[in-house]
């Protein structure tokens, strides 16, 4: 067995175990709910159960996101645009992190600038790309977040902006270079901002990639991320 081959049977062997890991999250988050149901109400909102929920969802979306990488790697992940409500897809994604918001005690609002009502891309790939960046936001706001939808030219832009201390400086300079090596302070990778410029730039019309930007400002004076379809 030559060393290619070697490679690609140990980056198999790593996506079947984030596969299993994925698998036991998803029982072990329904575990806990299960528990918590059971708990006196009083004790179902600490601090420490915000942690937990935080930590759910993390971790759930970066293993989405290695399996997502993988199945790019060897071409084996789906591609299916199609037109969807905007506000039901807002609405959808803030829904499911509706728990960790309230932990949280941040106000999520969202708001629909377009000409259309209807976007054109592959509902499951933009969600978890949505997904992640929400999960950041929420570990770094404040107390609010805002979901936009607008146009720009012939492309729609997706903007999630927070009330936080916004991106670091050196991520600012350096977005190009989307996976960046872990950073000593905060234990960034840089692994979702590259999935989420890998899945925009999935979609492509007349020639046109999609792609991610990342900037400080925006309504609430944060962090503010913007996916651009074409």
């Amino acid at each position: 067995m030559n060393q290619d081959n070697q490679g690609l049977d140990f980056s198999t062997v790593i996506a079947s175990t984030v596969h299993d890991m994925k698998n036991s999250l998803a029982a072990l988050t329904q575990a806990h709910s299960q528990w918590l149901a059971r708990l006196p109400e009083a004790l179902r909102s600490g601090s420490e159960q915000g942690v937990m929920e935080h930590e759910f969802s993390h971790l759930n979306g970066m293993l989405v996101q290695l399996l997502g990488l993988y199945k790019l790697g060897v071409n084996q992940l789906p591609m299916c645009p199609d037109y969807h409500e905007l506000d039901d897809f807002i609405e959808a994604q803030l829904a499911a992190q509706q728990n960790l918001l309230q932990h949280r005690d941040i106000l999520a609002s969202w708001r629909i600038e377009t000409a259309s009502p209807l976007g054109f891309f592959d509902r499951e790939l933009v969600g978890s790309v949505v997904a992640n960046i929400l999960n950041n936001a929420i570990r770094y706001a404040g107390h609010t977040l805002l979901i936009s939808v607008s146009d720009e030219g012939e492309q729609l832009v997706l903007s999630i902006n927070d009330d936080g201390p916004g991106f670091p400086a050196r991520m600012l300079e350096r977005q190009q270079e989307y996976v960046q090596g872990i950073d000593g302070q905060s234990g960034s990778t840089g692994l979702g901002l590259y999935f989420a410029a890998r899945i925009a730039a999935l979609h492509e019309r007349n020639g046109v990639k999609g792609r991610i930007e990342i900037a400080n400002g925006g309504a609430l004076g944060g962090g503010l991320f913007r996916l651009y379809l074409p």
